[in-house]
């Protein structure tokens, strides 16, 4: 049996482009699944964590779409997300986390950022679902668990690390 024909995902500026206002559109997901993941997490870890809103959303696309390198990866894992549905879901379980979780260290950028966006894509993912695609639900919980993670808003996060040492 002949395979059917693959579907081109042809990454140009302008399809990053587009991908970005893509990833503009579904601010309102994004931000209630953001803000949810916050006051889970802070409630599991016994602590206050401030919500976002759109404005800081549209911040952190703008940055990571205006990083060209990490910009054109972003786009190529959202446009495979939203392309990919598996008949019944669960055989397709891996392929989706493993580009949504992906998408979230990508958008959360180096260590230990990108680790914490890891992690927080699997509570994130667990906590929403979607009608759409099978890999929708997994992208909107990338976006969630990379943006939050670059985002203020820990307390950690404010301040000098304890950890700093100074040149001699």
């Amino acid at each position: 049996m002949t395979p059917p024909p693959t579907p081109e995902l042809e990454l140009t500026p302008d399809r990053v482009a587009a991908e970005r206002s893509w990833v503009l559109d579904r601010s309102p997901v994004v931000v209630a699944l953001v803000n949810d993941v916050r006051d889970e997490l802070g409630t599991a870890f016994d602590t206050s964590v401030d919500h976002i809103d759109a404005t800081d959303y549209e911040s952190v696309v703008a940055e990571v779409f205006a990083d060209g390198d990490r910009a054109v990866n972003v786009a190529a894992l959202v446009a495979t997300l939203r392309g990919i549905d598996v008949e019944k879901d669960y055989p397709g379980f891996v392929v989706d986390e493993w580009l949504g979780r992906e998408l979230a260290a990508t958008i959360a950028g180096e260590q230990p950022r990108r680790l914490l966006a890891e992690a927080t894509f699997h509570y994130a993912d667990i906590a929403h679902d979607t009608d759409e695609t099978a890999g929708m639900d997994d992208l909107d919980a990338g976006l969630a668990a990379g943006v939050q993670t670059r985002l203020p808003g820990w307390d950690w996060t404010e301040g000098e690390s304890p950890f700093d040492v100074a040149p001699e």
